[in-house]
């Protein structure tokens, strides 16, 4: 978390267009430290609010990013999934759309779907989710031989 909320200071910086003299000084200010290489993730937030009250708005996208999955087959269904919404084939992006699909096709013949699929510790529900995927983007022709 601490390199995405350096990243984000740095936005913000941008995005006032403060240079590297000012932006320490308000670091200064905001946490009696003008590195962010000495500061704590607390001490960081600090900045970015003293950031918010100078105008700064991040972006929808300046989220932190999600951890890539532990599993290879679970990171190949989020391939998967990710170039279905690259072509338009499913409503809803990410991780909240992927379990949600997960939900709503295995979740009665299951008895129970998870709510995250980073969860998923069988194999063969996690071959299962993947099949219908690939069978979704053959429906959609996406070519899978290519990489995202």
């Amino acid at each position: 978390m601490t390199r995405a909320l350096q990243k984000l200071i740095h936005a913000g910086c941008r995005q006032l267009g403060l240079d590297e003299d000012t932006r320490r000084g308000l670091q200064l200010m905001a946490t009696g430290k003008d590195s962010l290489r000495d500061m704590t993730e607390e001490e960081m937030e600090n900045v970015l609010l003293a950031l918010k009250s100078c105008g700064f708005t991040p972006s929808p996208g300046a989220a932190p990013r999600r951890r890539a999955a532990e599993r290879g087959d679970v990171r190949f269904a989020y391939v998967l999934w990710g170039k279905l919404c690259r072509a338009g084939a499913v409503d809803k992006a990410g991780a909240a759309g992927l379990n949600a699909f997960i939900r709503a096709r295995f979740g009665k013949s299951w008895g129970a779907a998870p709510i995250d699929i980073d969860a998923m510790r069988d194999s063969q529900q996690i071959a299962t989710v993947i099949e219908a995927l690939k069978a979704m983007c053959a429906r959609a022709g996406i070519d899978l031989g290519t990489r995202p």
